[in-house]
């Protein structure tokens, strides 16, 4: 048996304390807060999406940084065996659109409460209000903990699971970073992830709240489509948020240090321009004696008519029967090219996740064992690691917290 030290309190670090001790180790789990899983609160607006039931295939495609490096641990720990541990442990879920998996109360805390009840269950300890400050090591690896108050904790292993640069009012302030540079570790540029976008365009403020279900978006750098996704968004006094935003920032956050890039929606993604043409000529029929602003009120929420009707270059009072087919071919394009720019993203206070982290050449993607320090483990948002929005983070920490905490033993 073995004493594993545990820094972090949230999703890996309490799955890698918990999987530490099932496997028979002596754990002690270290959290600079008042409380666990802090963070873990608030995903999911509060309610917790703790996993996606998709297929293994589909869980590796939603990993946007080092996928091949997850195939160990998301096989050793799969979104099914997640769902199996909080089922076991009396937590009641449920699957909801795009195979995202909540707790049937909606309530992040349940999932926080059924972890801390496992651990305690498995007799780990936890101290609160305990801030590691650094990780002493040797040439012959892991030897003990410095903690803020001048206390040295010894063990046979240490496990990192301090999270990212997001949400700093959680815990998330960096620390990882720093404990993996003074153990000789690289760690790549850290960016906002999972984030929403600024743009330039001023109309958006018009739309400030309104928030759009099956519409397309693409990225562009240049002529090169980055990224494009289907589903909701949400407009906003500065610009763009919602899933599939949230979701193309992922893609977007390190190319856009130095340039702008194109942001395209389209309102109508199950019609072609064609057929989008023959049901705006269908409407314009029905209202061939109105004003042109008064005709398209069946294509778009209230909010958004002006604005098109603006951006189309149409006179608003111009009655329908005067309209060109130039100028309605130009708006039929418009719904389907709404254009904006990026300028850049919002802060890492407004990010869900960092994108960069300790690079994961340096760990061993089996036990989560550092490569340069034997005995110290990483585990979670800490790593290089990052998928989009659906679950798919939370199982990268599962899974890697699962990984350290089987793994963590005494330095032969």
């Amino acid at each position: 048996m073995g004493k594993v030290l545990v820094i972090g309190g949230g999703a890996a670090g309490m799955f890698a304390a918990i999987s530490a001790a099932r496997n028979g180790n002596e754990v002690r789990l270290f959290e600079k807060n008042e409380k666990l899983g802090k963070k873990l609160f608030i995903t999911g607006k509060g309610r917790c999406n703790i996993t996606n039931a998709c297929d293994m295939d589909d869980l590796f495609q939603a990993v946007v940084s080092n996928p091949k490096f997850l195939y160990s641990s998301f096989y050793g720990c799969t979104n099914q065996d997640v769902m199996d541990f909080f089922r076991e442990a009396g937590l009641k879920m449920k699957t909801e659109r795009g195979d995202r998996v909540f707790p049937v109360s909606d309530h992040s805390s349940d999932v926080i409460s059924t972890l801390t009840k496992e651990l305690k269950r498995l007799g780990v300890e936890i101290n609160y209000h305990s801030e590691v400050m650094k990780i002493e090591a040797d040439e012959h690896g892991f030897q003990r903990l410095i903690l803020s108050d001048g206390r040295k904790i010894s063990g046979d292993c240490c496990i990192v699971a301090t999270g990212g640069y997001s949400y700093q009012t959680t815990g998330s302030t960096g620390d990882g970073y720093r404990f993996a540079k003074e153990l000789g570790h690289s760690v790549t540029d850290i960016y906002p992830s999972l984030v929403p976008l600024n743009v330039k365009e001023s109309f958006v403020k018009e739309l400030q709240g309104l928030s759009l279900r099956n519409v397309e978006a693409s990225v562009y750098d240049g002529k090169r489509e980055v990224y494009r996704g289907f589903g909701e968004m949400l407009f906003t006094h500065y610009g763009v948020s919602g899933p599939i935003i949230l979701s193309a920032s992922s893609y977007i956050t390190k190319k856009l240090k130095n340039k702008e890039m194109k942001l395209v929606l389209d309102l109508k993604p199950a019609m072609s321009e064609e057929q989008l043409d023959r049901r705006v000529l269908r409407d314009f029929k029905e209202n061939i004696n109105k004003q042109f602003k008064n005709a398209v009120t069946k294509l778009f929420p209230a909010k958004l008519i002006p604005v098109m009707i603006a951006l189309s270059g149409i006179d608003p009072e111009k009655k329908v029967n005067e309209i060109s087919k130039e100028e309605r071919l130009g708006f039929v394009h418009l719904m389907k090219n709404v254009t904006m720019h990026i300028s850049g993203t919002r802060d890492f206070n407004e990010a869900i996740i960092t994108q960069g982290g300790v690079k994961t050449k340096e760990i061993n993607p089996t036990t989560m064992e550092s490569k340069l320090a034997p005995g110290v483990y990483f585990a979670g948002e800490v790593l290089d690691l990052d998928a989009l929005t659906g679950g798919f983070n939370l199982q990268i920490a599962w899974s890697t917290g699962y990984a350290a905490g089987i793994s963590a033993q005494k330095i032969s």
